[in-house]
């Protein structure tokens, strides 16, 4: 028969190797918990093929009636319209922030774009980038400056581009600068140069 005092001593590391077991798997519990996090908070590559880059784009910045490069980090897909639209919503990423530097209505964006053969692009945009964009021949001849130069920049070969509102021409963008007209990309360079 085995002593009390060994009974006492196996009966603890019993009791302490059952501890431990549930220990660690609380620990590995939590560590999946918070690897599911860091993947969730990870943006979503859309289907298809692209690759996170650092892109070029120029951003107006209204209190020095300027245009300015910068650097932003986005997902850049591999198809040319669907690049074309990343690179536009990265501008209107930058118009979106608080403080802005070129204040945009909160629902501006670009719905989608359309090539026409290869060197026309077609940009649908939403309503509120039309109807909220503050007035001023200088403020949306840089907002299209802006989008047109970036545009070029991370989308070679494009030559003229156009814009919609919700799928139709408008006359103007807020009552000033020509929607209905496509912009030919060395006017629009000119322009940039200009207010860099």
């Amino acid at each position: 028969m085995i002593p009390r005092h060994f009974q006492i001593i196996l009966s603890l590391l019993l009791v302490a190797i059952l501890f431990v077991g549930i220990y660690i798997i609380h620990l590995r519990r939590g560590e999946q918990r918070l690897s599911q996090q860091d993947t969730a908070s990870l943006p979503a590559a859309p289907p298809g093929g692209g690759t996170f880059e650092s892109i070029h784009i120029l951003v107006a910045y209204d209190d020095d009636q300027a245009l300015r490069w910068r650097d932003a980090d986005t997902f850049m897909p591999e198809d040319r319209s669907m690049r074309a639209k990343a690179a536009l919503k990265a501008v209107l990423e930058q118009y979106q922030q608080k403080p802005s530097p070129h204040p945009m209505g909160k629902g501006a964006a670009i719905k989608d774009v359309y090539f026409i053969g290869n060197d026309t692009l077609l940009v649908d945009t939403t309503a509120a980038f039309a109807d909220d964009h503050p007035s001023g021949v200088l403020l949306e001849e840089m907002t299209l400056a802006s989008l047109i130069e970036t545009l070029t920049a991370n989308v070679p070969g494009i030559n003229r581009v156009k814009f919609l509102v919700e799928g139709k021409e408008r006359e103007t963008l807020a009552g000033h600068a020509d929607l209905m007209s496509f912009y030919e990309v060395s006017t629009v360079h000119d322009l940039a140069r200009e207010l860099e």
